[in-house]
């Protein structure tokens, strides 16, 4: 079999999945998160900021608005300028990686983190005090009891890439769609 122009395809690009298509995952995905991101922050700011906040399940969920300075767990709360360009940094990787993309559960986690980081990066470049120094906004409190830390949809998309990352780090996925044990069987039999 030859591709275009004449060159023979090897049996390692026949058996690659189209980068097209897992591109589009990852941008389809991120655009859907980053749509929920903003939709439901606007939600919250419209109709429940400087409000009490309101309980969906007793003990278990709250809706609680609050302004978020820092990272994750209100850490860095002084950082905001640096968080904002760290961000900004992650969603460039995040671009410049999907030319290697032919992985679709690196998609889907690629997606999240893409959507997620642009959600809060909007906040920290469009919301109040001053450009790259916005406060994020955020209202998911579960457990409130134990006062675990408020969060919003980008967050959630965050923290569910990252897990998925290193899950697949850890299975030897890589981003090209090959798998880290599959090339070094192949190494050995070369």
């Amino acid at each position: 079999m030859q591709a275009a122009g004449g060159a023979p395809l090897s049996e390692e690009s026949q058996n690659r999945p189209p980068r097209a298509r897992r591109v589009a995952v990852l941008a389809t995905l991120a655009a859907v998160i980053y749509a929920l991101d903003l939709v439901s922050k606007f939600l919250v700011v419209e109709f429940l900021e400087d409000k009490e906040p309101v309980t969906v399940i007793p003990g278990v969920l709250v809706l609680n608005v609050i302004r978020n300075p820092g990272a994750a767990f209100s850490i860095g709360t002084g950082m905001t300028v640096v968080f904002s360009l760290i961000a900004a940094g992650v969603v460039f990787a995040i671009i410049r990686t999907a030319r290697r993309l032919r992985s679709l559960p690196w998609a889907v986690t690629l997606g999240l983190l893409l959507g997620g980081a642009v959600g809060n990066l909007t906040d920290r470049i469009f919301r109040a005090p001053a450009p790259l120094q916005g406060h994020v906004v955020d209202f998911v409190q579960v457990f409130p009891v134990t006062r675990f830390p408020v969060f919003n949809v980008a967050d959630s998309a965050i923290v569910c890439g990252g897990v998925l990352a290193v899950f697949l780090a850890w299975r030897g996925y890589q981003i090209d769609g090959t798998r880290h044990n599959e090339q070094e069987v192949e190494e050995t039999d070369g």
